[in-house]
């Protein structure tokens, strides 16, 4: 008898684990699915913006395409599991005119974000500093202003920096030091004053400055 109760408690555990296995499952599916409802949102409210023009066919909702529709030109996807993720976005040299859009940092999977040679205007949001997986940040030739946020530094696996040839003013952040894998930064022709912090010393990484 004894073995017989020992051996239903055995069951009823490996069952309970088993439920408990699968919630956990269901619930990192869910959690990815709600994040690439994010970024198709973010790409959607882009895409209705008044600056985010015609000359790359975005056709239909998914950014990532649909089956019957190709992805859109500039998207990259990847899929992890049963879903997709938005890792790239790269919309250059088409004239965008407007704010730097904050939608863009709904798109927490990103890796590479390319939009130079447009007209984009105003600051870089602090919210930059969400896109954690972020390995090349490129807005050079645009009119982008204001002061760098120093949420940049927060971008820990960035390799790739360039922001040269917008209207950038006030003193570089310091908090670029804080990327230990920063190989290019590029910053000149904008209107910075001061002197370019000594903590860039410290990166052994970059090779240009």
């Amino acid at each position: 008898m004894a073995s017989f109760c020992s051996l239903t408690l055995i069951l009823i555990s490996i069952f309970a684990f088993s439920i408990s296995i699968a919630n956990s499952k269901t619930l990192k599916r869910d959690g990815k699915f709600c994040l690439y409802f994010v970024a198709v949102k973010a790409l959607n409210e882009i895409k209705a913006s008044l600056g985010w023009r015609v000359v790359y066919a975005w056709i239909g909702d998914d950014p990532c395409g649909d089956g019957d529709l190709p992805p859109w030109s500039g998207v990259t996807c990847s899929t992890q599991g049963d879903y997709r993720v938005v890792t790239e976005l790269e919309v250059y040299a088409v004239s965008i005119v407007g704010p730097f859009p904050i939608a863009v940092t709904n798109l927490l999977d990103l890796t590479r974000l390319d939009l130079h040679n447009n007209k984009l205007t105003g600051p870089i949001p602090p919210q930059i500093g969400r896109l954690r997986r972020l390995r090349m940040l490129n807005l050079r030739w645009n009119k982008l202003q204001d002061v760098l946020p120093p949420e940049i530094g927060e971008l820990k696996r960035l390799t790739h920096l360039s922001l040269s040839f917008n209207n950038f003013k006030g003193e570089i952040p310091r908090e670029l030091a804080n990327l230990p894998e920063l190989r290019y930064l590029y910053l000149q022709e904008n209107r910075f004053t001061g002197r370019v912090p000594a903590e860039l010393g410290t990166l052994q990484n970059l090779r240009h400055l």
